[in-house]
């Protein structure tokens, strides 16, 4: 382990920041000494997870709300999940695109990152980048994940507080409806609200939100704004906070935290368990003959795990 890079981490320092999520996002076992040195510096971020359908205006969000909070004074940081490309398995950076203004800013670190086939709107080692920014110092990490829909529910597994992203005229109403999103979210964002149909969707889901009632006893806020023109990015904010103050005197903030750790850990075993079993010798040669005898079903799927996992 590289101690200079390791207190360059510890120390904020961007490049060494930039050199360790690398290390993580290739899943490289080196990086496993730093996360473990850095574990115990971490607790301190306000981590906010922004989802919504594609052309909602995640980005534009992101950007007003860390030039937001930048203006308070803030170390921010992005967390931009990218679909991946399916020729290079990388991110396509369009968010880094949307957000130059920031990308000049000393205060913020963008780190763009792609899903690489992971389900739920987020990139497999987002949990660990955002570890090591909240190592780092960050105050508040912003995760804006790809925006593909009612998969995005890992984001509440992920961040502290989740934003859902609604804009009128794409059926964004229906989708609210629909079982996932509307458990998620903390603060309702309806963005563009200079559009025809505002008022549709804020009485749907105000409807909505009338009938539910949350275990931490939060009732979720509905923000309006226009996201490129920089209205209403305060009033989003002052949800956020509104939310961080009432969750320190409730006891459920406690509980989700410890349901995050567990699915965190579940995540870390599957990891671990497949990377051990392809380690074994002859692991790709068995994964391949039985993934031939599949195909000629030769063979059951369960049993060809039964085998593959070494079981009689």
């Amino acid at each position: 382990m590289n101690r200079k890079m390791l207190e360059g981490v510890a120390a904020g320092e961007f490049r060494a920041v930039a050199r360790l999520i690398t290390l993580v996002e290739s899943e490289s076992p080196e990086a496993v000494p730093y996360l473990r040195e850095l574990y115990p510096r971490t607790g301190r971020c306000l981590s906010v997870g922004i989802t919504g359908s594609p052309g909602a205006g995640k980005s534009t969000l992101v950007d007003r709300l860390a030039g937001h909070y930048r203006g308070a004074g803030k170390k921010v940081g992005i967390i931009a999940v990218d679909p991946s490309s399916p020729f290079t398995g990388g991110a396509i950076l369009g968010d880094r695109i949307r957000m130059q203004s920031r990308s000049l800013d000393p205060g913020t670190f963008i780190r763009s990152m792609a899903t690489r086939g992971h389900l739920g709107g987020l990139a497999g080692a987002t949990g660990d980048v955002l570890l090591v920014l909240d190592a780092a110092g960050f105050d508040v990490v912003l995760i804006e994940t790809v925006g593909v829909g009612q998969d995005e529910v890992e984001v509440a597994r992920t961040a502290q507080i989740t934003l859902v992203l609604l804009v009128p005229g794409m059926g964004d109403d229906i989708q609210a409806m629909k079982a996932g999103i509307m458990e998620i979210g903390d603060v309702f964002v309806i963005n563009k609200a200079d559009h025809a149909g505002v008022e549709r969707i804020e009485a749907e889901l105000g409807a909505l939100l009338s009938i539910t009632c949350r275990k931490d006893g939060w009732k979720p806020a509905v923000v309006k704004t226009v996201a490129s023109e920089g209205k209403g990015i305060e009033e989003c904010a002052r949800a956020v906070e509104s939310w961080r103050e009432q969750q320190k005197q409730s006891d459920f903030q406690r509980d989700k935290a410890v349901r995050i750790q567990r699915e965190r850990l579940l995540d870390l075993a599957r990891t671990e368990i497949l990377r051990r079993l392809m380690r074994q010798p002859g692991a790709s040669e068995r994964l391949d003959a039985l993934a031939h005898r599949l195909a000629d079903r030769e063979i059951d799927p369960y049993s060809a795990v039964e085998e593959l996992l070494g079981k009689p």
